[in-house]
């Protein structure tokens, strides 16, 4: 998480996506992210990100649905599940949802230069690689 406060000094915009997406919602939403990854000590300067970013003028793009499986397995019962929702106990953000996978797909289009850190989801099992793919498109 600590890159991102040092690449806001040279974007205009940046998606939060991956495993890092759930702290920021649980942070600034108070979302329920059930038993996705939370970063504890990336979780003290999620504000001052969100702080220097307004002040830098930099649009923060973060999801707002999420694949959640019931176990992290390729085989794992999934559904997607909205911010608004939040994850409920026994399911994780395996991936971004359909709704994200499109808005994070034209923020790239639009882009002159894109600088990718991670993958969207666990891309290794095919159920959750859809935002990881439709990223990769819009930048191919």
């Amino acid at each position: 998480i600590q890159l991102i406060m040092n690449l806001l000094d040279k974007v205009d915009e940046m998606i939060i996506g991956g495993g890092m997406a759930f702290t920021f919602k649980k942070v600034l939403d108070n979302m329920e992210i059930g038993g996705s990854l939370f970063d504890e000590k990336g979780a003290s300067i999620v504000q001052d990100i969100m702080t220097k970013a307004k002040a830098k003028g930099v649009k923060i793009h973060l999801p707002t649905d999420f694949v959640v499986a019931d176990n992290f397995a390729k085989d794992a019962a999934s559904k997607v599940a909205t911010d608004k929702q939040g994850i409920e106990a026994g399911w994780m953000g395996l991936d971004v949802g359909p709704a994200s996978q499109k808005a994070f797909a034209e923020v790239v289009k639009r882009a002159k230069l894109v600088v990718w850190n991670g993958p969207m989801g666990v891309f290794e099992f095919p159920k959750f690689s859809g935002g990881t793919k439709a990223v990769m498109d819009a930048v191919v």
